[in-house]
């Protein structure tokens, strides 16, 4: 989020005096490390939770078709990235990885196929495939239905999915407004943010690396884009906005496979349905990723629960979150959720072998000594007030901002970074409202199809997701 931010602003106001302060050695090891996610691009092609059946049997297609027009937004701004040379080669960041639904039984199969028949009649979802055909199904997937038993299985088969290396991604964004001026320090932790009379903020850090570097910094302009350290910063900033605002964090893991021979077997994201209670970032999906140049199959998540809201955090994250203004909201989220605690709780206990249950729902044949058990990155949920529930736990991303505009914060995960581009230009636009026309000129070079809905324009659709399918290489 940080480092698109900072790339779009600097590109708007490039003598604008920009700052990017990491606590880490690197950016992009905590949420944007590739290993720490799933790297899906969120298309919302196959996470069945952006799309749930209604009581009346119905699936709105809605909130999956908003999630794809930003996540087309962000493609552009990429793409333009690219042909000018502030990315680099594609590959090192977005691979083309079919997305697929699949799901098992009668019922889910029919949740599916009205979930397909929605989605079908969108111009974003034109190219989406569904078969309960199991030779199809393996043609899209072939480790899901190695020895398989019998029972109804469905799928839907996207395939305009990608997987993004966001830490590959981040790190290309860093150096480029480095090179263009911007001031980037890391092992820095920012520990005060006092508001001035004059509206600006005076930000205290302290240098991890050398107490002696220890600094104060004048700024008129402060984004706080922490990941699960942002509540903190937000906290400390003291402004109304961020009252009654708390954090639940959510921990996890992932079995990691390399070995060829599996992994030649398999290019998609096959995503199911989330067990009952669990977070709808527990949906459990078999994903192919790229990192490093080297293609690897992931299984996960295994939900958990730790305190520190960072995984290089502290265990007291949690407890020094609280505050009189937030306490009642996240007691009510906290009772309201009984079943997600049980969850994360049952998930703890697990065994290896256990896992390896989980595991083989979606690749009945794996070897359980082909795969490593690695600890994925943490995810804060926001908890927030509610007018008729008192409090609230939220699975989306929180968008902060002071009523002057001269700070703002992200809170919250999913759909998170494929997002990045659209929330950040949804804070310029609540932080600089009056440099928004000014600026709409460049926004439009930057992302041709600044202000339009692709899915309502079939025309503009098919130019602007071919042009930047050709750029990014994902065709």
């Amino acid at each position: 989020m940080s480092a698109t931010l900072a790339t779009i602003l600097k590109d708007l106001q490039p003598h604008w005096d920009m700052t990017i302060l990491e606590r880490l050695d690197r950016a992009g090891l905590e949420s944007s490390n590739a290993w720490n996610n799933a790297g899906t691009g969120h298309a919302a092609l196959c996470e069945l939770n952006y799309a749930p059946q209604a009581a009346d049997g119905s699936v709105s297609a809605q909130k999956a078709l908003n999630i794809n027009e930003q996540f087309h937004v962000t493609r552009q701004l990429w793409s333009t990235l690219v042909e000018n040379g502030v990315l680099k080669e594609p590959s090192g960041f977005i691979n083309p990885v079919p997305h697929i639904s699949m799901v098992f039984g009668e019922d889910h199969a029919d949740y599916l196929r009205t979930r397909y028949d929605s989605f079908k009649q969108n111009k974003l979802f034109e190219r989406m495939e569904f078969s309960v055909d199991r030779d199809k199904i393996a043609d899209w997937a072939p480790l899901t239905m190695h020895g398989r038993g019998a029972g109804r299985v469905a799928a839907t088969f996207a395939p305009e999915g990608t997987d993004v290396d966001f830490g590959a991604l981040t790190n290309q964004l860093i150096d480029y407004v480095a090179g263009q001026g911007a001031t980037v320090r890391y092992g820095q932790q920012v520990t005060t943010l006092n508001r001035q009379s004059d509206g600006s903020w005076l930000v205290k850090v302290e240098d991890l690396l050398n107490s002696d570097n220890n600094r104060s910094i004048h700024a008129k302009f402060v984004f706080l884009g922490a990941g699960g350290g942002a509540l903190h910063l937000l906290q400390r900033s003291g402004i109304k906005e961020a009252k009654g605002f708390g954090g639940f964090p959510v921990s996890g893991l992932f079995l990691r496979n390399t070995d060829p021979a599996v992994t030649s077997q398999h290019n998609a994201k096959v995503y199911g349905q989330a067990s009952v209670g669990a977070p709808p970032m527990s949906v459990p999906h078999l994903d192919t990723r790229y990192v490093n140049g080297q293609k690897a199959v992931m299984f996960g998540p295994y939900g958990g629960f730790k305190p520190n809201f960072l995984k290089h955090g502290s265990f007291l994250d949690l407890p020094k979150s609280v505050r009189a203004h937030n306490l009642y909201p996240m007691t009510r989220a906290g009772l309201a959720n009984l079943d997600l605690v049980k969850y994360l709780l049952s998930e703890l206990t697990k065994t290896r072998s256990q896992r390896m249950d989980a595991l083989h729902e979606y690749y009945p044949t794996a070897e359980a000594g082909q795969w490593d058990l690695i600890e994925a990155g943490q995810r804060v949920q926001v908890m927030k007030k509610d007018p008729q529930k008192g409090g609230v736990l939220q699975f989306g991303t929180e968008l902060v901002t002071s009523a002057d505009g001269s700070i703002g914060a992200l809170l919250g995960a999913s759909p998170g970074a494929s997002t990045a581009v659209p929330i950040m230009l949804n804070m310029l636009s609540r932080c600089f409202p009056a440099k928004m026309s000014e600026w709409e000129p460049r926004l439009k070079e930057l992302i041709p199809a600044y202000g339009e809905k692709l899915n309502d324009n079939p025309q503009l659709a098919d130019e602007i997701i071919g042009h930047t399918s050709e750029v990014l290489g994902i065709r």
